[in-house]
């Protein structure tokens, strides 16, 4: 069973940075797609990047390219999200998700989903 818990969200000013993570309790991480969803107050959940079983394959969002950056720690069952140069409008709830396929920019491919972790940039 996964069981993912994020953690590293808080109050930053804009452009300032901040590290999600996200740990997974059990053995079978490294099997797992991973995401990075958000969705702000009164907006539908959105996809912000993904990463492969692997750790090869990387995919975003156009609205965070080249500002974020995805990673996975297989041995620490962790995924992370670093967040660079943050805007207000980055300002969300950011879950994580994990399915046993590939890579998908569509929510309901996710079989496992964390409790979520706020972040909120101030202008």
């Amino acid at each position: 069973q996964v069981q993912l818990v994020e953690s590293g969200g808080g109050l930053v000013q804009a452009g300032g940075s901040l590290r999600l993570s996200c740990a997974d309790s059990g053995r079978t991480f490294s099997t797992y797609a991973l995401a990075w969803f958000r969705q702000a107050p009164g907006k539908g959940r959105e996809f912000v990047a993904g990463i492969s079983r692997s750790g090869v394959f990387r995919e975003y969002a156009d609205s965070v390219k080249g500002r974020f950056s995805i990673s996975r720690d297989n041995a620490k069952n962790t995924v992370y999200l670093q967040m660079n140069t943050l805007k207000p409008e980055d300002t969300a709830v950011y879950y994580c998700a994990a399915n046993q396929g590939i890579v998908s920019r569509i929510d309901a491919a996710y079989d496992y989903w964390g409790q979520g972790t706020q972040v909120t940039v101030s202008s």
